[in-house]
């Protein structure tokens, strides 16, 4: 498909209509427990804020697995799941930063990735999407001419958002850029060439050290810096969130919306409405909705070794190598941890897990696991539920029904397979 045509004036391109589609393949949970692979914040925007912004494009449907249908359309204003015959951009919400192909494809193009074969775009009818996604290839059903992408661009494990993070918040800096911005106020100080951009509704209050010599920084709409605290670029702080009192957010951070955050943190985006209120060193790591981290909680980043750092994507499955020597910890949604929590390099806690234990945590962590030092057991539904409204709460937010349903079903589905290990 050619790049969509320039309007009369010449002055503001017109958006590409586009379906993104989540194809659930890979292991990405706990990241896409709770929402589809284009809603995980990938750098400073989720990869489906990014995908409009810097391809423009015309979102008109999106495509994503059964189990999430229900939870998408209670978040999203487009249609969910439901293709037509009219040929259009199809890409992949696994693929956080598209190469410039994309645009470029023609009707009964695809483009897919070499070392997966996973689809990343095509043009075509949306209809053909489910037997592009099986594998379908020219000669079979589809008649589609397929090229192949020089590189990996496809999330398919969790740590992969680790490897896109730089890029990604490189483009998303980028964008939030050209918006309306205010001088820094006194008491502040600026250090490094790089721009920063504080919108005009953020509060940054004396002495804060704002250091741009390694990378832009960009403070988003209503968040406050409190005193003291140093935020080292290249970092983005979203919308409503708080810096808090006399801490270190080290280079290539970005805080989603409505976060707070205390402490060291450095190399790690929050997906949003999470805590790190508290003295800690966090590195290197994705945070889920929700996650409240306690007290001194601190993890790990770097084997002693240096070495290659590897993980267990689910509880049973492998240990995989991650190509990476930095790698700190994936956090999933509604994820709580104690004061004092020992967080190990390259562990995967997943989706509900309560973990008040003294011994490190490492490794795989089970969903909804209630740990102790007197042994791990089932977070049971209905206290977990419950303090899951109450903490929604105290941000004004009340849990669709779609979203309570597919907290329960992820519920059942952590009951059947705790019995099964039993």
């Amino acid at each position: 498909m050619a790049t969509a045509p320039a309007q009369a004036n010449q002055s503001t391109p017109t958006p590409t209509p586009a379906l993104i589609f989540d194809d659930g393949r890979g292991i990405l949970a706990p990241m896409t427990d709770l929402r589809p692979a284009f809603d995980v914040r990938t750098g400073g925007l989720t990869t489906l804020q990014r995908l409009r912004h810097t391809l423009n494009l015309h979102i008109t449907a999106l495509q994503v697995p059964a189990h999430l249908a229900d939870l998408t359309a209670e978040t999203h204003d487009v249609s969910v799941n439901t293709p037509n015959d009219k040929p259009i951009l199809m890409l992949s919400g696994r693929c956080p930063l598209p190469p410039s192909d994309v645009m470029r494809l023609a009707p009964g193009e695809a483009l897919i990735e070499p070392e997966t074969e996973d689809l990343i775009a095509a043009v075509g009818p949306p209809d053909d999407l489910a037997r592009l996604i099986a594998g379908d290839r020219p000669n079979n059903r589809t008649a589609y001419r397929v090229s192949t992408a020089d590189q990996r661009l496809l999330l398919s494990r969790v740590w992969h958002v680790r490897a896109s993070r730089d890029a990604c918040i490189e483009a998303d800096l980028a964008h939030m850029m050209r918006g309306s911005r205010q001088d820094p106020p006194p008491g502040v100080t600026v250090m490094g060439d790089h721009p920063v951009h504080i919108h005009p509704t953020a509060h940054v209050c004396p002495n804060v050290v704002l250091d741009a010599e390694a990378g832009p920084i960009a403070i988003d709409a209503g968040a406050t810096i409190r005193p003291g605290s140093i935020i080292i670029g290249p970092t983005i702080i979203g919308t409503d969130s708080t810096v808090l009192d006399q801490s270190l957010i080290k280079g290539s951070t970005a805080i989603g919306p409505v976060c707070k955050v205390a402490g060291e943190v450095g190399g790690t985006i929050f997906q949003g409405h999470a805590n790190k209120a508290h003295a800690g060193h966090l590195g290197d790591s994705w945070v889920g909705a929700w996650a409240n981290l306690g007290a001194g909680t601190t993890n790990s980043n770097l084997l002693n070794t240096y070495g290659d750092i590897s993980c267990v994507p689910t509880p049973h499955a492998p240990r995989e190598r991650t190509g990476e020597r930095y790698l700190g910890a994936i956090i999933g949604d509604h994820v709580k941890t104690a004061i004092n929590s020992t967080i190990m390099t390259g562990s995967i806690i997943h989706t509900g897990a309560m973990l008040a234990q003294t011994a490190a945590i490492t490794g795989c962590i089970r969903p909804f696991a209630w740990g102790t030092d007197a042994g791990r057991h089932l977070y049971k539904l209905g206290r977990f539920t419950s303090v899951c409204e109450t903490v929604m709460g105290r941000r004004s937010i009340e849990p669709g029904k779609a979203y309570v349903e597919r907290v329960e079903g992820l519920h059942a589905e952590a009951v059947a397979a705790y019995w099964q290990d039993a």
